[in-house]
């Protein structure tokens, strides 16, 4: 059963249009998709209702606020229970430095994106509230030099 939603030209383009700034009007929105300014907004609402657009987000500097290295690092957890799992991710989670969790398969379960003030602090965070952690077996760590962002999140194409 899939959980994709129907979604016409007009909305796809809504959607192109908010991804690319959350922060346009729905004056804006609707000039731009050809629609009228309520039947923008009331697509604008069914899109979130329907759970494809999940909120706004706001996008910050970690460098500007102290956090100019990021790295990803990648953790084996061993052994691999549900028990430990959850309080691991918590925790993960919890860390300001954390600024994104996966749950991987593959030889790593985890990849965490962190920002962090230098290398001094990269390690303090690897030592303190990784490998200090008795469920974790292995942190393998990756500087992120440069990052971009990519294009809007569309459904694929019909074929």
């Amino acid at each position: 059963m899939s959980d994709s939603v129907a979604l016409d030209p007009v909305d796809l383009q809504i959607l192109r249009l908010l991804q690319n700034d959350a922060r346009t009007t729905y004056r804006e929105l609707a000039a731009e998709v050809g629609v009228a300014a309520s039947t923008c907004l009331d697509r604008v609402a069914r899109l979130r209702r329907s759970g494809v657009i999940l909120g706004d987000q706001l996008r910050l500097d970690a460098a500007k606020l102290g956090r100019g290295l990021q790295a990803l690092l990648l953790v084996q957890v061993r052994p691999h229970r549900r028990e430990l799992i959850g309080p691991f991710v918590d925790r993960i989670r919890s860390l300001p430095e954390s600024r994104a969790l996966f749950h991987l398969t593959g030889p790593d379960d985890y990849l965490v994106q962190v920002a962090v003030a230098d290398a001094a602090d990269l390690q303090r965070l690897v030592l303190d509230e990784f490998t200090s952690r008795r469920e974790v077996a292995r942190v393998d760590t990756r500087l992120i030099f440069q990052q971009w962002e990519c294009g809007p999140l569309l459904p694929p194409a019909a074929n």
